[in-house]
């Protein structure tokens, strides 16, 4: 039996729909991610038209609740504070089955945010406030925390960090997990270019990308060359394009997986739980097509409503749908 621990920020979500306006008169690109302080995280909330919604959040807790859906056992490993919005984000954790046997809380520093802002093409455009994930330090985590895991799932985000992203990824090796990474965003690929190649081929077994972090992986817009680029070094890549589908490249070639119709509404997580649909099948069929499909359900559920959080009572039509791809 597979288990599946993510690390990544806790992050509450703070939904807010702006037009492009709004997003023109902020620094930073849209559709990206950028870090803010205190300050400014209160700042830009004050500037917001209209109060945000909140929902629990981060790209690892994404996925790993995807798969506690999904029937996959799933923890995750990361910090909160001991506030209200850390009470939140735990209770949130166990009401969707993930185990947060692994969760570190401290009084120093706030549960983190991310203000996501959605505007009328349903792109989002992320303002993080890290708070009480960024005090996550590699003694935090110790070999009990990998108990009864086989996969490892990490977001982009923790290289920020290498030095945690390092202790992670060794100690998941020694544990003998397999290990997948999640870019995260364009902005922590750049940043962390002249590092990636050589970590993906010393410790990754799977690297997911969307068409813009692989471009800037590869500094290549053709997502052929940057799907190969990735799988050279890497065992197997995935390169996501939204509403044309995703590539998987393996060591047998190249897989098209066709996106599924889906109104958009709102992009947050799509790509989070994508990779939880591939993974959950994955690890149990081995099949990357297969996977992908499953992936691309999960996708396009997650476009169709606010924020990254399914609700309850669309799970069971969606494990159906999924269990009868292998039927």
């Amino acid at each position: 039996m597979h288990r599946v621990i993510g690390f990544g920020a806790a992050l509450v979500d703070q939904l807010a729909f702006v037009d492009d306006a709004f997003i023109d008169g902020i620094d930073g690109d849209k559709g990206g991610m950028e870090l803010l302080d205190n300050a400014q995280r209160c700042a830009l909330l004050g500037a917001l038209p209209s109060p945000p919604q909140r929902v629990p959040g981060g790209s690892a807790a994404n996925t790993v609740v995807g798969l506690a859906q999904l029937g996959v056992a799933a923890r995750l490993l990361t910090k909160v504070g001991t506030d209200a919005e850390g009470e939140f984000y735990r209770e949130a954790l166990e009401q969707s089955g993930v185990e947060t046997n692994a969760l570190k809380a401290t009084d120093d520093a706030p549960t983190g945010t991310c203000i996501s802002l959605v505007t009328p093409d349903s792109e989002r455009t992320m303002r993080t406030f890290l708070g009480a994930s960024a005090m996550l330090t590699p003694d935090d985590i110790t070999p009990e925390d990998f108990r009864g895991c086989t996969h490892a799932h990490i977001e982009g985000y923790m290289l920020f960090n290498m030095e945690l992203m390092l202790h992670i990824l060794t100690t998941a090796k020694a544990c003998g997990c397999i290990v997948s990474l999640d870019l995260a965003s364009h902005e922590v690929v750049r940043a962390c270019r002249p590092v990636l190649p050589g970590m993906l081929r010393e410790y990754v077994d799977m690297v997911f990308a969307n068409e813009d972090e692989a471009a800037a992986f590869a500094a290549s817009g053709d997502e052929r060359v940057a799907l190969e680029r990735l799988n050279s070094f890497c065992p197997l890549a995935v390169v996501k394009l939204g509403p044309r589908g995703a590539l998987i490249g393996t060591d047998a070639g190249v897989v098209e997986v066709e996106a599924r119709k889906a109104t958009s509404i709102d992009t947050t997580g799509a790509g989070d739980l994508w990779a939880a649909g591939f993974l959950a099948v994955l690890l149990r069929s081995n099949d990357p097509a297969q996977a992908g499909t499953a992936g691309a359900i999960l996708g396009a559920v997650a476009v169709e409503q606010i924020g990254a959080v399914i609700p309850e009572d669309s799970w069971p039509d969606i494990r159906k749908e999924i269990a009868d791809l292998s039927a």
